[in-house]
């Protein structure tokens, strides 16, 4: 059913939320020649280990895109102060409604509305606000989810948890962080897969749908 989509809109709070989240899922879509667009709301300067620039994670947040098939001129990368999101909420809301004017995205992708991190949280009540006139699906980060309904599935191939994987490791600012780890991106599809009869998937809450 995913290939019904043509316009798709990523909404990441982080820079690597997006990619960890669901991309597999991007690889896929790319793969068939999806327009998919990007909007990285902070680059995390605040948090950026020492030893790094503090824009490295808008130099990581390139590479891993690109690595998923995302076109350069499809990344949106904006410098709002990390966990404090919920301060410039009108803000964030008025960029999304001049980019939705600006596109004719009919999916949107967003953090599940049960992620309990406060820039995750905002970005996806926000992201409804803007976008509750077109399909939402929210992505999972399991860490950061007190419940997670798994309405959604997308089937993948071994090829699309490679690339994320893949695309995961251009953070290297990052370290060694678990969910960063190919045994945790590797399981967790595997396990989204055992759900629906297939090797690999990634699952997603239904947050509006349009068909």
């Amino acid at each position: 059913m995913i290939e019904i989509f043509n316009d798709i809109l990523v909404l990441a709070p982080h820079t690597d939320d997006g990619e960890l989240g669901m991309g597999g899922t991007i690889s896929r879509l790319t793969a068939q020649g999806k327009k998919v667009t990007y909007i990285a709301f902070s680059t995390a300067e605040e948090s950026v280990p020492e030893g790094f620039p503090k824009d490295i994670l808008k130099t990581e947040v390139k590479l891993a895109t690109a690595v998923l098939g995302i076109k350069p001129e499809n990344l949106i990368i904006y410098n709002y102060q990390v966990r404090k999101l919920n301060y410039a909420r009108q803000e964030i809301l008025e960029d999304l409604i001049k980019i939705r004017k600006a596109n004719h995205f009919d999916l949107v992708f967003m953090p599940s509305l049960h992620d309990i991190h406060q820039d995750h949280t905002t970005i996806a009540q926000e992201g409804l606000r803007a976008f509750k006139n077109t399909t939402v699906l929210g992505y999972e980060l399991i860490w950061n989810n007190l419940t997670f309904n798994t309405q959604c599935f997308v089937k993948l191939e071994e090829e699309n948890i490679k690339t994320k994987i893949k695309a995961l490791k251009k953070y290297h600012s990052q370290g060694k962080r678990d969910y960063l780890s190919d045994d945790f991106i590797s399981s967790m599809a595997r396990a989204r897969g055992v759900q629906i009869g297939c090797q690999f998937a990634e699952a997603f809450e239904v947050v509006r749908l349009f068909l």
